[in-house]
């Protein structure tokens, strides 16, 4: 299972936007380590730091340490990975998203809240974070 960015601050700040089932769905699957992650998320957080769109009072690379301790996956973003964002029929041009949604297609549900990626036509299983 491959969480978005949004959804892996939501469930780390204990966010209500969250819905119940995706919750209990994201703590079973980070017992059992199967919860994963996209380098490319770490990125899109540092740069909502940057822009001071997102308000972050720890170090972000120790923050990043510490959900891959805790069982959170780091998936990298590799050639094969970048070739398939570029090559997404009818999807927006957000690169962190096309690249999320590519990582995911590897054979990952994505777990997202981003309507524009649950209203994509693409053949992609995906979970509705806000549930």
């Amino acid at each position: 299972m491959l969480l978005d960015t949004h959804v892996v601050l939501w469930h780390e700040r204990g966010d209500r936007r969250l819905g119940a089932r995706a919750r209990r769905t994201i703590a079973g699957v980070l017992q059992e380590r199967a919860a994963a992650v996209s380098s490319i998320s770490f990125w899109e957080i540092g740069m909502r730091i940057q822009k001071g769109r997102l308000e972050f009072l720890l170090d972000l690379d120790a923050w990043r340490r510490e959900l891959l301790y805790q069982g959170l996956v780091e998936i990298p973003v590799d050639g094969a990975i970048a070739a398939r964002a570029g090559l997404l029929a009818d999807m927006h041009g957000d690169p962190a998203d096309r690249l999320i949604v590519a990582t995911a297609l590897q054979g990952h549900q994505l777990v997202t809240a981003d309507r524009r990626i649950l209203e994509w036509p693409g053949q992609l299983s995906r979970l509705d974070a806000s549930e």
